[in-house]
């Protein structure tokens, strides 16, 4: 669907940088629910995926297991977290060949997939 009068305006990919986008619609509407209730967190996080979302550190990891990899559109690629609070993430999947960053899940809580026993979503 075109943005509206009154949508909030993405920023373009800037030269050099990893494009995001939305797996999923659901995803996108998990989005815009974060950058409504913690802008600085979404911003940090916009950030540091579109400046090279293969970099490990404190805030990005890969997933293991049965979630560190996703087939989308086709394709097997790696799957990550960037944590954004204490216990939100973003799951992520860089896809290198085309510098693209594959949004999967965007969650204020930590997903419950990622805990021990607690069974996949």
């Amino acid at each position: 669907m075109p943005p509206k009068r009154g949508d909030r305006v993405a920023p373009p990919p800037r030269p050099g940088k990893w494009t995001l986008k939305f797996a999923d619609s659901d995803t996108g509407g998990d989005w815009e629910q974060l950058v409504q209730n913690i802008p600085s967190a979404a911003l940090a996080c916009y950030d540091a995926l579109s400046d090279d979302p293969l970099t490990y550190s404190s805030r990005q990891k890969r997933l293991r297991g049965e979630l560190s990899t996703r087939e989308i559109g086709g394709r097997t690629l790696p799957q990550r977290q960037h944590e954004i609070t204490s216990g939100g993430r973003v799951w992520h999947c860089p896809d290198a060949e085309r510098r693209v960053v594959l949004l999967t899940l965007v969650s204020m809580t930590s997903p419950k997939a990622t805990h021990p026993n607690k069974g996949a979503r």
